[in-house]
């Protein structure tokens, strides 16, 4: 009887509110922030829309990331030109792809650490150091391994010389146009479209007699990425003088 009375008598637990209904508190170190807004548009084709975004701030932003571009595009055309085994044709594109992703991981790593060390920090740049070189490893691993590619391969290389330099002849003015298209300053559209039209055609000479699509492929998604940036810089230099001083 006793242990009845105490049961009916026993308070109901209070029910827990449910998420986002609880306003934020304020701990005393910063001010309350209000619920994060929900993103609009989930979809696959919203979720591309902001990779795409992320990729592009990162080349716009990063100096590095550029010259990882530039690199990649003369990995392209070298793979383009000499005929490889499968498992080196593997080996490089991975080491490519490895290098962007490091260096877009190493970006939002920053970002991150602006955002919350607001003042320097020893322990802020030991991250940051610590993130560029697992980028300068990847990178100097990738140097390693594609010479080891063309020194296990110069007997084919040397054999081939008529087609290396025809490949060596449209490769370096579209590696220049690329380049261009990747320069940290202002220029004018006609330029752009000029640098995109050459290396666009010069790109068409090349995977005319490629020995490989998929580095042929590799190294145009780089250029169509190397415009995408140069139409960036140029929407955020519009953005900037519209926004007066």
């Amino acid at each position: 009887m006793v242990a009845v009375l105490l049961v009916a008598t026993s308070p109901k637990p209070t029910p827990r509110p449910a998420l986002g209904d609880v306003p934020p508190v304020d701990t005393g170190r910063r001010p309350a922030l209000p619920p994060y807004p929900r993103r609009q548009g989930l979809g696959p084709w919203a979720t591309f829309v902001h990779a795409w975004n992320g990729l592009i701030h990162t080349v716009v932003h990063q100096r590095n990331m550029r010259i990882h571009l530039v690199s990649g595009v003369l990995v392209g055309l070298v793979g383009s030109g000499i005929p490889l085994g499968l498992a080196e044709k593997v080996t490089l594109i991975f080491c490519v792809l490895l290098i962007f992703f490091a260096e877009i991981l190493n970006s939002a790593l920053e970002q991150l650490v602006d955002l919350i060390i607001q003042q320097y920090d020893d322990k802020a740049r030991l991250a940051k150091d610590a993130a560029a070189a697992a980028v300068l490893v990847l990178a100097a691993g990738t140097v390693v391994i594609f010479a080891a590619v063309l020194v296990a391969n110069w007997s084919t290389i040397s054999s081939r010389v008529p087609q290396i330099a025809r490949q060596v002849a449209l490769g370096v003015p579209l590696t220049v146009c690329h380049a261009g298209l990747l320069l940290a300053r202002r220029k004018p559209v006609a330029l752009d479209l000029l640098l995109f039209g050459g290396a666009t055609g010069l790109w068409l000479a090349t995977a005319a007699r490629t020995q490989s699509p998929v580095f042929s492929a590799l190294t145009y998604l780089l250029v169509v990425v190397a415009a995408a940036s140069a139409l960036e810089r140029r929407r955020l230099a519009k953005a900037a003088t519209a926004a007066g001083p």
